[in-house]
């Protein structure tokens, strides 16, 4: 009885929240699992969704799906390597100590600050596919440059357009790496780095040996973090492509083209389940790894 005194309180403290989270994230999961395995026939007779998991099957040799998968393979792969490779390459040189350093971390940081929908209508004039006495933004910086030979079309053609996306998602994100990275460099003692150099490390050694291993955690961290942010990307894409691109789709735009273009939510659900399990597949293994390292340690 005593023990239930103890942890009473505590549970009944977290108890709306718990009911909360049952009802408005798990209970709707559920529901949209439920709908993703209706059948759905139109009042004519024709079949929308033939039910069960041929729904599945059916969304998944569709044309128009498997380009919106190429198309996140491609935004998310370019994506994470130039978040990584920015936020690393930043971190590094301002670990290294420069002056007026918070003036070049602001600056890296600011664009976490604005909007992916801000920062998409910014972006969607840098990266305007008019060219010729037409070009704009990034076009027209080239043509006043002398060098018209790099005029593109960016996002607006191409099997490999959506790199050219994840242009403005590294410039939004490549800071909030760099933060990650920094916090990494500035917790390893200064007493590691002077064993070393006493042994005879050089600089390059002492990165490659002594500090980049112990960041290994971070850059897990991080690329799970960008990783999963990716393959949600919403309202960058809507915002630079708009909402009836082509070229431009990604899982997450077409569900909102099915759902409110296509009125198919059986498909929408069926999409936003298989987003579901893919970035399950990505964060799941990395929490049971993130648990029983705890655990190690504690122990």
């Amino acid at each position: 009885m005593h023990k239930v005194r103890r942890w009473l309180p505590s549970f009944l403290f977290v108890l709306p929240s718990m009911i909360l989270v049952g009802i408005f994230v798990y209970g709707f999961i559920g529901q949209n699992i439920v709908t993703s395995l209706q059948r759905v026939q139109t009042r004519s007779g024709r079949i929308k969704a033939p039910g069960g998991w041929e729904n599945y099957s059916r969304l998944l040799s569709d044309d128009r799906y498997q380009h919106a998968m190429w198309n996140l393979l491609v935004l998310t792969v370019v994506f994470v390597a130039g978040t990584m490779f920015f936020g690393l390459l930043w971190a590094f040189l301002l670990e290294k100590g420069v002056r007026a350093e918070s003036v070049f971390r602001s600056i890296f940081l600011f664009p976490m600050a604005v909007s992916f929908i801000a920062a998409g209508v910014i972006w969607r004039w840098l990266l305007s596919p008019a060219k010729g006495a037409q070009a704009v933004g990034l076009n027209q910086l080239f043509q006043m440059m002398g060098m018209p030979q790099l005029q593109s079309s960016w996002y607006s053609a191409g099997r490999f357009n959506m790199a050219a996306m994840a242009i403005p998602a590294i410039w939004q994100l490549s800071g909030y790496i760099m933060a990650l990275f920094l916090a990494g460099f500035r917790g390893i003692s200064e007493d590691q780095r002077e064993a070393a150099r006493v042994d005879g490390a050089s600089e390059w050694k002492l990165y490659r040996h002594v500090l980049f291993p112990q960041l290994s955690p971070i850059a897990l961290s991080a690329l799970i973090i960008v990783g999963h942010m990716s393959m949600k990307m919403f309202d960058l894409i809507y915002a630079i492509a708009g909402q009836s691109s082509y070229t431009a789709e990604v899982p997450a735009t077409l569900m909102w083209a099915q759902m409110f273009q296509l009125n198919d939510s059986t498909a929408a659900a069926v999409n936003a389940t298989i987003l579901l399990v893919i970035v399950a597949v990505v964060v799941v293994p990395y929490l049971i790894y993130t648990n029983r390292t705890e655990k190690g340690g504690r122990a």
